[in-house]
C-alpha cells in the first residue's frame, strides 16, 4: 500500500481597502481583525492593505472575497462599496458609483 502525500499549498492575498480610509482607520483594522478570526491565518496590515497568508483552502480568493462581502454587510458599507478582483493575488474594495436622481 502506499500513501500519498498531499501538498499543503501556501497562498498570500492582499485586501486592498485604502477607498475604505474614509470611514475612518478603525474599520480597516477591523476587517484585518474579522479575516484573521475567520480564516486562523496569519494576517498583517499595512497602512491601507490586508495581507492574508495561510494554507489552502481556507485562504482561497474566492473564500476571501465572500468573507470581505460579508464584513461589508455587517458594517452597512455594502451598498457604497464593491469587492473586484484586481489580479491574481489581490482584491481590491472599490467605491460603488451611485447614480444621481
Amino acid at each position: 500500500m502506499s500513501v500519498k502525500q498531499t501538498e499543503v499549498n501556501s497562498m498570500e492575498i492582499i485586501v486592498d481597502a485604502s477607498e475604505l480610509k474614509e470611514e475612518g482607520k478603525e474599520v480597516i483594522q477591523a476587517l484585518a481583525d474579522f479575516m484573521k478570526e475567520k480564516t486562523n491565518a496569519e494576517v498583517t496590515k499595512e497602512s491601507n492593505k490586508v495581507t492574508i497568508k495561510g494554507e489552502t483552502p481556507a485562504v482561497t480568493k474566492k473564500y476571501l472575497r465572500v468573507l470581505v462581502k460579508k464584513y461589508l454587510h455587517q458594517k452597512e458599507l455594502k451598498e457604497n462599496y464593491r469587492v473586484i478582483s484586481e489580479d491574481e493575488e489581490t482584491l481590491k474594495i472599490k467605491e460603488r458609483k451611485l447614480e444621481e436622481d
